[in-house]
């Protein structure tokens, strides 16, 4: 089931996703759940490379990829 979210824009961006669910051909609440969830994955993203980038120190113990998964 989906939950239903209301969400206030401003003029130009209630405008642009007009124009972006026009040019896609869909509703416009599909096309801001598609825009929503990019921007969830690009957050994602970035919590990921923080972590990796924690990880990613001097003198560390690499292990190898056959090693890791034997």
């Amino acid at each position: 089931a989906k939950k239903r979210v209301n969400v206030s824009l401003s003029f130009p961006m209630e405008n642009m996703l007009a124009k972006l669910a026009k040019r896609d051909q869909v509703p416009q609440a599909t096309k801001a759940a598609e825009l929503i969830r990019v921007a969830i994955e690009l957050e994602e993203d970035e919590v990921f490379n923080l972590i990796a980038s924690k990880r990613d120190a001097e003198k560390v113990k690499f292990v190898s990829h056959k090693k890791a998964w034997a």
